[in-house]
């Protein structure tokens, strides 16, 4: 809508259909400026949007010198209307800036940082959809006899895009929209306020016809008549702070209303059709090809006959639903219903990929850029990785040197919280030479980095920086060990050395057993496969067996009238430490100062339960417990003088890792029979979660096993070993309660 010499055009955000009717108003206008909305002291940069290597999505990136956890995003997607404006003004030779507020003066102090919200996104959702009252589009909508603002939206302006009168209509609807309702929040008047100044001051510039582009939402605010001294009075006192900008790479999907972004649009992949496809009469068609090409890629078949049938399909239920054409709701239910069989739930495996999208932004390599964010693109060269925003699985070889250089990169950006790999398998992964990660790229990670511009200009050393801060934070040993296991993994050598000294200064202070056992296994495990890193473990070697002694003496005294709770706890760092330990195979004499620790948690009179039989087990494993003493030992603990509530939960600490001894140990099987003849019906109604526990561990093949050996099907029994004497009849008893449990599943239920 034109007011004297300039011309409002409000739009929405990313609206394909917005974006093509602007396109062909421009060029009917021929503007000699052009004014977008967006942070006006980022005007230098719009110009770069149209360089060939320029790929959208990008995102404007604006943040305080001061404060780079202060960030600021202004996506844009190669169907947004503020994207193709610039172009068009590029290759036309038009003037063209942002008008809206500075970044600077968005980013506030930190006592009126909540007033004045510096997150674009949320800027957007006041804006565009104006929840200061009511929902301008969506009473639009109600009046059309629409459901929500997005689907009359989509019809009307998005899917048959109608340059010209279209704008005048939209200016007229918000302005009546706006018409009686209350004021403003303070920052959004300051928006409006400063966009009005900057399209005076561009009047009195340019000669010629003037085009501003803004959310429809302020159209009828900027094209009204104030006095400038009005405007220059809300403004004064606006606070600012010195800031940087750059471009970033963005992600289709996170353009999507569904990912949090309040400006943003249900399907960005299907605007990206919309865009790609105007002018053209088989957008349906060509959407549901798109479809049967992501099936066929899956592996599924598609017929010629079930496509035409789709697209039949959808065509009606746009006329059902009174809807100019088929959106892509009316496709999608028609796919469902011709392509997947009615199977709704078969609509995920394309739907992310074709509604949301698996774009990744590229930029110029001049580009200047926030430093960590240019290493990091250096970096991805070298590693040969590029950024997806889907996820993709990645196999590495620690032995090459490439192999070895994306592994310490994803593992130096995990520093840093750019979790763009994630280990799989981690548990197990570092025990040979390979790593398997899951890449997925999100673009928030670009504000992660420029958070840690305060650690170092590189990724190396912001991450050596972020680690040398959180060991001068971690207030125990094992949470040391475990930021000293990172930086060695990701081969930061700053952090390794100061995480050391640290380490040893805390470890020479701690008596804490279960912090001394949870510091054993990262230990171990640097120790272990060090070789794979090419590291340097003499000195760790040392601190570990010292660690080991310390947590073997401290073990009896720890394990001392525990509840249930830290009984369980203790459990499990003696099995993990126990684990770890056999797995380095240290000096004997440290070997076997942890075995007579565990001897003598064995032996403690006031050794909680489930802690002796977690020493118990282990010492059998490790030998130093014959067949015959632990078939003793459990008959003895399992006795039926001794407490129901101990006996459980010696068993459990014996059995919740080794249930498949009872498969070929007769003697255990027997010792624990006898345990189970002398419970009567409601104890042993009481323990069922118990043994399921114990049972959850074992495999369908195992528990089958089980069962043949305790109905007596197996013949063969390991040498020395003899059948019960009453052959097994009370497991028979007890079996007609237990098989069921033991064929169950995996015994979580």
């Amino acid at each position: 809508m034109a007011i004297g010499d300039v011309s409002y055009f409000g739009i929405r955000h990313h609206g394909p259909g917005s974006a093509a009717s602007l396109v062909q108003a421009l060029q009917e206008l021929k503007p000699v400026a052009l004014l977008i909305e967006g942070p006006a002291d980022a005007s230098a940069l719009l110009p770069l949007l149209a360089r060939p290597e320029m790929q959208p999505p990008v995102a404007l990136l604006c943040y305080p010198e001061d404060d780079p956890a202060s960030t600021s995003f202004w996506p844009f997607a190669e169907f947004s209307p503020e994207y193709q404006a610039t172009l068009w003004a590029v290759a036309n030779n038009a003037t063209v800036r942002f008008i809206d507020l500075p970044s600077s003066a968005r980013v506030a102090p930190a006592e009126t940082k909540e007033e004045a919200d510096t997150d674009e996104t949320k800027a957007e959702v006041e804006t565009e959809l104006a929840p200061h009252l009511r929902d301008p589009i969506g009473t639009l909508a109600q009046a059309a006899g629409y459901e929500d603002g997005e689907s009359w939206w989509s019809d009307i302006i998005e899917q048959n895009p109608q340059p010209g009168p279209i704008f005048a209509a939209i200016a007229d609807a918000m302005t009546t929209l706006r018409e009686g309702e209350g004021p403003l929040a303070e920052f959004e008047a300051r928006r409006e306020a400063y966009m009005r100044l900057e399209i005076a001051a561009a009047r009195k510039e340019f000669d010629g016809p003037i085009a501003v582009v803004c959310g429809a939402f302020h159209v009828p605010a900027l094209q009204a008549t104030r006095p400038q001294k009005e405007d220059h009075a809300l403004l004064k006192g606006l606070a600012r702070r010195k800031s940087t900008m750059t471009w970033a790479p963005w992600t289709g999907p996170r353009l999507a209303l569904g990912f949090g972004y309040g400006a943003g649009v249900v399907a960005p992949g299907w605007c990206k059709h919309l865009w790609r496809t105007r002018g053209r009469h088989d957008a349906a068609t060509l959407w549901l090809a798109m479809i049967a090409a992501v099936l066929r890629a899956k592996g599924h078949m598609v017929s010629t006959a079930s496509l035409i049938e789709a697209e039949r399909l959808a065509r009606t239920l746009a006329v059902i639903r009174d809807r100019p054409k088929p959106g892509f709701e009316e496709l999608r239910d028609a796919a469902i219903a011709a392509l997947f069989n009615g199977e709704a739930v078969l609509w995920a495996l394309v739907e992310a990929e074709l509604l949301l999208g698996a774009d990744v932004g590229e930029i110029p390599p001049d580009t200047p850029l926030a430093p960590l964010i240019e290493d990091l693109q250096r970096n991805q060269k070298v590693a040969r990785l590029k950024p997806e925003a889907l996820e993709r699985e990645l196999s590495v070889d620690l032995r090459s040197e490439s192999g070895l250089f994306r592994s310490t990169l994803l593992h130096r950006l995990n520093v840093l919280g750019v979790h763009w790999g994630k280990l799989t398998d981690s548990g197990r992964s570092r025990g040979t030479f390979r790593e398997r990660w899951t890449l997925s790229w999100e673009p928030e990670y670009a504000v992660r980095l420029v958070e840690n511009l305060v650690h170092g200009p590189t990724i190396e050393k912001a991450a050596n920086g972020r680690l040398i801060q959180m060991i001068g934070a971690a207030t125990s040993l094992d949470a040391l060990a475990g930021l000293v296991q990172g930086a060695i993994t990701a081969n930061l050598s700053e952090a390794s050395i100061a995480g050391l000294a640290a380490l040893e200064e805390r470890a020479a202070h701690s008596s804490e057993c279960l912090e001394i056992l949870a510091s054993v296994p990262p230990l171990a495990d640097i120790i272990r496969y060090g070789e794979a890193r090419k590291t340097e473990t003499a000195r760790l070697s040392g601190l570990l067996e010292r660690l080991i002694v310390e947590g073997a003496i401290a073990l009896p005294y720890a394990a001392r009238d525990l509840d249930a709770q830290a009984s369980t706890v203790l459990v499990g760092a003696m099995r993990k430490a126990d684990e770890a330990i056999k797995l380095v195979e240290p000096e004997q004499d440290v070997l076997d100062a942890w075995r007579s620790g565990l001897a003598a948690v064995l032996d403690g009179s006031r050794s909680t339960a489930l802690v002796a039989g977690c020493a118990a087990h282990l010492l059998y494993e490790a030998g130093h417990l014959s067949a015959d003493a632990a078939a003793a030992l459990i008959a003895k603990r399992l006795s039926p003088g001794t407490p129901v509530i101990e006996a459980a939960g010696f068993f459990e600490g014996f059995f919740s890792t080794a249930g498949q001894r009872l498969i070929h140990d007769e003697s255990l099987r027997g010792a624990v029979d006898t345990w189970l003849k002398s419970l009567d019906e409601d104890a042993f109604i009481a323990h069922l979660p118990l043994l399921r526990r114990v049972f959850s561990h074992l495999d369908s093949m195992e528990r089958r096993r089980l069962i043949e050996a305790v109905l007596g099907r197996v013949r063969r029994l390991p040498a020395g070993l003899t059948p019960t004497p009453d052959g097994g009849e009370a497991w028979r008893r007890h079996l007609e309660r237990l098989g069921p449990l033991l064929m169950s599943g995996n015994g979580n239920g």
